[in-house]
């Protein structure tokens, strides 16, 4: 293949026009075609751009995605993630902030999603008996949960969370790492309330949307953060009406951040806007119109929460917690 092939290769490559930015740059610099070459085989084979460029020449999430499928890359399964989960869940509000202005009431989010759940749980033991905590991550909630619940199932898609929240189980505490700097970093350790009893939180591996037929019903379910996430949510929100028992408690939350990475627009409950009359469709009225024949809405407030992922970066968002009772 001579060059003038390989730069036809180039241009109608993916991967180079998702790195256009960081090559054109590199050829309007006045390099020479053969070094613009091998700087295209170099991002074609082996990993992230190399070079120094914004998010934005990639496309954004759909990229990043894209270059995690082609690398065979889970992106929950990394363990740098896995450590800001843990750190998201279980760390100190000193250890996720380390300033003392804003961003305060952003904290312990799976705390005040298990105390909003439980909140407007009727004092029934049958209600009270088992819940059940959808896209659990590395178990927070599901832990919290047993304050008031006797089982206590969470269940999340990534085999690392899973073991993770096993550990915490069995130990009550796990030690992991966060980034400063660069390739600094800190160690911290995420424990579990030693007032809860870990004994009553069973973790399994699983997928919203097709979930055990024989699971049973709970007095209470929570989906946090996970809808806008799901591949079929429409599955999971129709299976709801059998895994909530009548009178028992539905908490969903989310930024409602839909996008193709996790689902083809056909599969959004909400986020786009009606081809028959122009309506912006939103997520809540997503979950209203799939949720309303079976359950009635007891309330819905903006639950604001945030991730660190450096000494001095962290990652800010607004969930919309709407909480739901069966209908009898």
């Amino acid at each position: 293949m001579d060059k003038i092939d390989i730069l036809r290769s180039m241009v109608n490559d993916k991967w180079f026009q998702g790195c256009a930015a960081g090559v054109g740059i590199s050829l309007a610099s006045g390099i020479s075609i053969l070094s613009a070459i091998k700087l295209w085989r170099h991002i074609r084979h082996s990993g992230p751009c190399p070079v120094s460029c914004p998010a934005s020449c990639h496309g954004g999430e759909k990229e990043v995605a894209y270059w995690n499928y082609k690398r065979g890359i889970n992106l929950y399964e990394t363990s740098q993630l896995f450590h800001e989960y843990l750190l998201f869940h279980y760390g100190s509000p000193e250890d996720v902030l380390h300033f003392d202005f804003g961003l305060q009431s952003s904290l312990d989010f799976q705390k005040r999603c298990s105390d909003l759940c439980m909140k407007y749980v009727k004092d029934d033991e049958n209600l009270r008996n088992r819940a059940l905590d959808v896209g659990c991550a590395v178990g927070r909630t599901t832990f919290e949960l047993t304050r008031i619940f006797n089982e206590v199932i969470g269940i999340d898609s990534s085999l690392s969370f899973i073991n993770a929240c096993n550990n915490l189980k069995d130990l009550g505490r796990m030690e992991y790492k966060i980034t400063t700097e660069g390739d600094l970093h800190e160690d911290y350790v995420a424990i579990v309330d030693p007032e809860l009893d870990r004994n009553c939180a069973f973790f399994r591996k699983g997928d919203a949307c097709c979930l055990p037929l024989d699971i049973g019903q709970f007095g209470a379910v929570l989906a946090c953060n996970v809808i806008d996430r799901l591949a079929t949510p429409v599955l999971f929100l129709e299976r709801l009406t059998s895994l909530v028992a009548p009178d028992g408690v539905l908490l969903i939350t989310s930024p409602y951040t839909f996008s193709t990475v996790f689902a083809p627009k056909e599969s959004w409950i909400g986020g786009y806007v009606n081809p028959v009359d122009g309506q912006h469709v939103t997520g809540f009225m997503g979950l209203r119109f799939h949720l309303q024949k079976f359950f009635d809405l007891i309330t819905e407030i903006d639950m604001p929460y945030v991730m660190r992922s450096t000494e001095r970066t962290h990652s800010c968002s607004v969930s919309h917690a709407s909480v739901w009772r069966r209908k009898r």
